[in-house]
């Protein structure tokens, strides 16, 4: 009856009959290589550092994302994470365990969500899509790091995005030595940066980034 009364649409076309259809699932625009070692961005040829890594020090030992954050990604996220879509996260999940391969870790934790929006919210993207990769991945999920209020990070630039996450995270350790650290989406890498940070300081050795998402310049 509610199907009736308010048919489903895809999120990206608009099709009915689906909250994200099959189509445009297969045209989500994924991420190959050759990529940046470190940062993960698409690159023409295989290199250790890119020119939007080089020279930065990141906590983070890689960073990778099954796909291009461009339009319809963009709208897919933005039903995920604002309309509370949740069942994308399924096909956010399927997408990276098609493109990311699996990561060597002891654990699996996620960026946790500045907590004003998330109480806003009421659910948390990146907690839900850590939670299915573990699973997948057959490894234990933990929620070490905790997150203060800060700015928005939407419209600043990349050095005023560093600056506003700067100490933002503290993590509770001791850490095992071989993370996974989850997010839906990877901007500028700052958020990332500073929540692998945090973990390194509670005792990991290795971070890796994986998200669903990234923006490719």
């Amino acid at each position: 009856m509610l199907d009736l009364l308010l048919p489903q649409r895809c999120v990206v076309c608009g099709l009915r009959g689906t909250q994200f259809c099959a189509a445009c699932l297969v045209r989500l625009p994924r991420i190959e290589p050759p990529l940046c070692e470190r940062c993960g961005t698409p690159t023409a040829w295989p290199v250790r550092r890119c020119r939007e890594c080089s020279g930065r020090r990141l906590a983070f030992a890689s960073a990778r994302a099954s796909v291009h954050y461009d339009d319809a990604v963009r709208a897919f996220v933005a039903a995920w994470k604002e309309r509370a879509v949740r069942r994308l996260a399924a096909s956010a999940v399927a997408v990276v365990i098609e493109v990311v391969p699996p990561p060597r870790a002891d654990i699996v934790t996620f960026v946790p969500p500045d907590p004003d929006r998330g109480l806003r919210r009421g659910h948390h993207p990146p907690r839900q899509l850590a939670e299915r990769l573990a699973e997948h991945w057959a490894l234990p999920l933990a929620a070490p790091l905790r997150r203060r209020a800060a700015k928005r990070q939407r419209g600043l630039s990349r050095a005023e995005r560093r600056r506003n996450v700067s100490g933002v995270f503290t993590a509770k350790g001791p850490v095992p030595n071989a993370v996974v650290l989850v997010d839906d989406v990877y901007t500028s890498g700052a958020t990332a940066n500073a929540a692998a940070s945090a973990m390194r300081k509670a005792g990991a050795r290795r971070v890796e980034i994986v998200t669903f998402a990234r923006v490719v310049r």
